[in-house]
């Protein structure tokens, strides 16, 4: 295309919401497009793919409906973000404007449907988001990770798979390293920024009642909130374990594929990643989340044997001692789960989904893409 066409893609500020668009967004830009992002500005710590000209921090909140006071604050910074959107798109003039959830999200796609300029959501989880639940009515598709096509909406619903950054892509060519012997174990823990506090608690409890020599076998790598990295280090030292605590880790990738065992929660992006590198899991779903989306999202890998579900509630220190015990001792048993659980990996969500935006950025694409959909489903 001589001139570059311009999308804008709204993305909340972790990095389930963020890492999905991010993907989308680089194979959007190989594709020949000018894409922006509109963000929050928790997304500055780990936005190194968008120039700074090409971001754009708009006003949002959470809106919570039990404080009246905290509601209007909520829906105040809401309208000054669409105010915002109105503004950069007029100038911006984006062929496409998709959301990948959040809060953040709902200004420009609000902006966007009103100016009736073609948008798309994308809903990593299994339970659609409240944001995206507002969006759904309005924009022309929904591309989902985990959704099923049910529900009014259904009519919209193209599952594409969660998008993969490239990072991930390559490191689920790297096969599974099975321990030999008396080799190290790689045990790696992350829990988001919201679910990594019970982890710090647990997990050092459970490794004080193992054995001393099985204990000096393990290498821990830790994801932790800043509050409680200086007590772990401190701890794992006390033990004698080897470890390394951070609150944030860019290779993310890199880590999973070089672990032998892996403690998460089950975010929609964690799921897709552990899946497409293929590693042995014990998946710990957060319980206090609203829509309690990442036990629907744990549940949809049920089936898979080399990934274990246990809740908050029922996980003791004891018995996570018993899994970790029984994972340093069975390494056939690991590398026959890693294989399990690779199979069920999606390695092509990002071109899927770069896809359906190319084909929504054209009018004779566009009403192709939505009589497929709308056949399909009749199907």
């Amino acid at each position: 295309m001589s001139i570059r066409s311009t999308i804008i893609l709204a993305a909340g500020g972790t990095g389930g919401h963020f890492f999905p668009a991010e993907a989308v967004g680089i194979e959007l830009r190989c594709r020949g497009f000018d894409v922006h992002l509109f963000t929050d500005k928790r997304t500055r710590g780990f936005i190194d793919s968008f120039s700074g000209d090409h971001v754009h921090v708009i006003s949002s909140a959470t809106v919570m409906n039990k404080n009246p006071f905290t509601f209007m604050r909520a829906l105040s910074h809401l309208m000054y973000g669409a105010c915002q959107s109105f503004r950069l798109i007029r100038k911006l003039k984006p062929c496409l404007v998709a959301g990948f959830g959040g809060y953040p999200t709902l200004p420009p796609l609000y902006a966007a449907t009103t100016m009736h300029i073609p948008t798309f959501i994308h809903e990593q989880n299994a339970v659609m988001g409240r944001a995206n639940k507002f969006l759904a009515a309005h924009v022309n598709i929904i591309a989902g990770g985990f959704l099923k096509k049910k529900g009014k909406f259904a009519g919209k619903i193209i599952i594409t798979g969660n998008p993969l950054r490239a990072s991930v892509i390559e490191a689920s060519e790297v096969p599974y390293s099975k321990r030999r012997g008396k080799e190290d174990f790689s045990l790696l823990i992350f829990g988001g920024s919201q679910g990594a506090t019970f982890f710090s608690e647990i997990v050092p409890q459970a490794l004080a009642l193992m054995d001393k020599p099985t204990r000096d076998r393990v290498i821990i790598t830790q994801q932790a909130r800043d509050s409680d990295i200086e007590k772990l280090i401190k701890f794992y030292k006390t033990l004698g374990i080897r470890a390394e605590i951070q609150p944030f880790f860019k290779k993310m990738a890199e880590l999973i594929a070089g672990a032998h065992y892996i403690i998460s929660r089950a975010g929609a992006l964690t799921i897709a990643e552990i899946t497409a590198i293929g590693r042995p899991a014990l998946l710990v779903p957060y319980p206090y989340a609203i829509d309690h989306d990442q036990m629907e999202n744990a549940m949809v890998t049920a089936r898979l044997g080399g990934i274990k579900i246990i809740r908050q509630e029922e996980l003791t220190s004891a018995r996570l001692l018993m899994i970790i015990h029984n994972a340093i001792s069975n390494p056939d048993m690991l590398e026959n789960m890693a294989t399990e659980v690779h199979t069920a990996g999606r390695i092509g969500a990002t071109q899927e989904l770069a896809d359906v935006a190319q084909a929504l950025a054209t009018e004779r694409n566009r009403v192709t893409l939505e009589r497929g959909i709308c056949n399909e489903n009749a199907i």
